[in-house]
């Protein structure tokens, strides 16, 4: 019962530490992006297409799952079948956690098709956190390397 519990902790910690990757929406900047000059672009909105942001794949889910799924496998049989129980729940588990972490972190996006003011077009992909429509004006916003699209 003990080795349940401490299984379930185990994944529950796992998976919130993948909700904690970073964000790729257009309204959320890092702490490094406050207080620094960015550059501005204006444009009109020629396209929005909602796509998938895919997860993050992170060591987190892999050894997270292997552990639980370790300890899970270990409980069964006895002396050489636990040794091989523990191995095999171990690699079961990783490929599971890894799965979940990245199921866990996928977040819907938009792809924004701009037209810039100088007929240049752009394409930015970000969080779908905000409605975009087409034809409305936006700004493309630039900071190292870093460009984002906003009303």
């Amino acid at each position: 019962m003990l080795k349940g519990r401490f299984a379930l902790v185990t994944l529950v910690a796992a998976l919130t530490l993948a909700g904690c990757a970073s964000s790729t929406s257009g309204s959320v900047y890092s702490r490094e992006e406050t207080r620094r000059e960015a550059t501005v672009r204006m444009g009109t909105l020629e396209s929005v297409r909602h796509v998938t942001i895919e997860g993050t794949k992170t060591p987190v889910g892999t050894i997270a799952g292997g552990a639980v799924g370790g300890i899970a496998g270990s409980s069964i049989g006895s002396g050489r079948g636990s040794t091989i129980g523990a191995v095999l729940g171990a690699v079961a588990g990783g490929l599971l956690g890894s799965a979940a972490e990245e199921g866990v972190t996928r977040k819907p996006g938009v792809e924004l098709t701009v037209r810039l003011d100088n007929g240049e077009l752009r394409t930015v992909v970000q969080e779908a956190d905000e409605t975009f429509n087409v034809g409305e004006r936006v700004r493309l916003i630039t900071q190292g390397g870093v460009t984002r699209v906003s009303h």
